[in-house]
């Protein structure tokens, strides 16, 4: 019998009152042992149900418990999931994993491709691990929406793309997910010469036919760091061939609009710096459905900086300030600088478009920065009152970078205070300013 540590237990719950206590074991909900979260907060819904906890001793009480349903136990497991990781089964010609240096924190060298980490924390899976029987537990517990990376609709250079021979026979998966009505969105990572021009017009052509329980796809230009030895020759994309992919996107994106009001297919921003295009206007991201996946970052962040920008009177503020960015963004970051100097002469923004030393030149976004490249880049500069970050560089919910190196350290090491901030235009511009803003 699968056993789930408690970890801990919530204020003023039931479990509280049930006494039961951090260390204590649940073993079975209604008579059934669970396989993990998903099983767990089903069989827990209902307003008549009993627990079985093993307590610390080896003794075993079953409970009854009513309550109102949908109400909430209290329990918190040591293992959020309440079961293993399901790592990733594949070999992609284009993983980033694969392409980073030794010696870096284990945790990053982990694949993850589990279904129900797409429902919990917006990954994308590939599908390739799953069994008939996780399909039908997705249905089930409608666990949506369910993000796939898809990245071609040609099975057989699916298979090669991923390097697994069941590769394209898991796009079945995506019809049972459709017929279902599970709301899905997908992603296409382009490898050129791979899956673009003629198969990404196919692959296109082929989701679309899934409309609308399929709501959106992204496709994002493979990221290309110099530890590449013996892996598949990939080449970067150019300004000319970013031109042809946002050229097909935002046709089919006409198409889709037309049948369904909706745009479907969008191009990351990455796209647009490249070749050197405006970005779309707000209403072709579709709510900014894909902003997890680098679509509509720049637009949505220009719209709210526009209408901070507007609004802003800071009175006879005088200040000097570096903003941190990667090369990709680094003419949008300085435009954005550029407006708030012309309003505020006093409050001079220096942007510092850092080269990626650590991944390689090819690396251009912020978020893969890594400490020591900050460091070795600014070391020399007047850098003012403050250091700017935006948050993309530091580890979720923590001020450590992808190196190890920690915001303090940086902070010591440059002589700076260092201020921390979102992608919301907002956001970025108090900093700028100096302005603490408290979230509710």
């Amino acid at each position: 019998m699968k056993k789930h540590i408690i970890k801990d237990i919530k204020p003023n719950s039931i479990a509280q009152e049930l006494e039961i206590e951090p260390g204590d074991k649940l073993l079975a909900v209604n008579d059934e042992e669970l396989t993990d979260i998903f099983d767990y907060q089903f069989m827990t819904e209902d307003e008549y149900l009993t627990i079985l906890i093993e307590k610390q001793d080896g003794e075993q009480w079953e409970l009854e418990i009513e309550k109102d349903m949908d109400e909430d136990i209290g329990l918190v497991f040591e293992q959020g999931l309440m079961d293993d990781y399901r790592s990733c089964c594949n070999k992609c010609i284009f993983c980033f994993i694969d392409q980073m240096p030794p010696g870096m924190r284990e945790t990053l060298y982990f694949k993850d491709d589990d279904s129900r980490l797409s429902f919990l924390q917006g990954n994308y899976i590939t599908l390739t691990n799953m069994k008939d029987a996780d399909i039908d537990r997705i249905i089930r517990f409608n666990l949506a929406p369910i993000n796939i990376s898809i990245h071609t609709m040609n099975p057989e250079l699916r298979c090669k793309m991923l390097n697994n021979r069941f590769a394209g026979q898991a796009l079945k998966k995506i019809d049972r997910l459709y017929e279902a009505g599970v709301p899905m969105n997908g992603q296409i990572v382009l490898c050129k010469g791979v899956n673009d021009g003629d198969e990404l017009d196919f692959s296109i052509r082929e989701m679309m036919k899934y409309l609308p329980v399929l709501e959106s796809v992204s496709v994002v230009p493979v990221g290309l760091t110099k530890y590449r030895e013996n892996l598949y020759p990939l080449e970067s994309f150019e300004k000319e061939d970013a031109e042809k992919v946002i050229d097909m996107i935002e046709h089919y994106q006409k198409e889709a609009f037309s049948q369904y009001g909706t745009h479907f297919i969008h191009a990351s921003d990455e796209w647009y710096l490249l070749a050197g295009r405006e970005m779309p206007p707000a209403e072709s991201y579709d709510g900014y459905i894909q902003l997890e996946n680098g679509v509509g970052m720049i637009r949505l962040m220009d719209t709210e900086f526009s209408e901070a920008l507007e609004s802003a009177v800071p009175s006879g503020l005088k200040r000097k300030v570096t903003c941190v960015t990667g090369r990709l963004a680094y003419p949008f970051i300085s435009s954005l600088a550029d407006r708030i100097r012309t309003k505020f002469p006093n409050v001079d923004v220096n942007v510092a478009g850092i080269r990626n030393d650590f991944f390689g030149e090819k690396i251009t976004v912020a978020g893969l920065l890594t400490g020591q490249d900050i460091y070795a880049q600014l070391k020399d500069r007047d850098l003012g009152e403050v250091l700017i970050l935006p948050t993309v560089v530091l580890r979720s919910g923590e001020k450590v970078f992808l190196d190890d190196m920690t915001v303090d350290e940086l902070s010591e090491k440059l002589s700076v205070p260092i201020a921390v901030t979102d992608c919301s235009g907002a956001s970025f511009l108090n900093t700028v300013f100096g302005i603490t803003v408290r979230e509710d």
